[in-house]
């Protein structure tokens, strides 16, 4: 079923039905100078998955743009396997959080 009117996540490029978990992305995140910057929806699960990948200070550093984002190796192949899911699949973030 496609949502004409849903947004588009950036990320993954899947529409973000209502139904979906979704939230904010800070670009530059907050506590790097960020609170009042860009901010783009996400899917919850893509959210996830930024934050399980990198630390804030890499974000602020080298992943500040949704192009970045999308080129980063574990992104890409994240991205990749849930292009195949639906719209609103959601689950737990797999794999390890990112080392502090």
């Amino acid at each position: 079923m496609d949502h004409p009117v849903c947004p588009r996540c950036p990320l993954c490029l899947r529409p973000i039905p209502p139904e979906a978990r979704q939230s904010l992305h800070h670009l530059i995140p907050k506590l790097k100078g960020g609170k009042g910057g860009p901010t783009v929806l996400l899917h919850q699960i893509c959210h996830n998955e930024i934050h399980a990948t990198l630390t804030e200070a890499e974000l602020a550093r080298d992943y500040a743009t949704i192009e970045a984002l999308r080129a980063h190796p574990r992104l890409a192949r994240f991205i990749a396997w849930v292009a195949r899911r639906p719209p609103s699949f959601h689950s737990k973030t797999p794999g390890g959080r990112r080392k502090r």
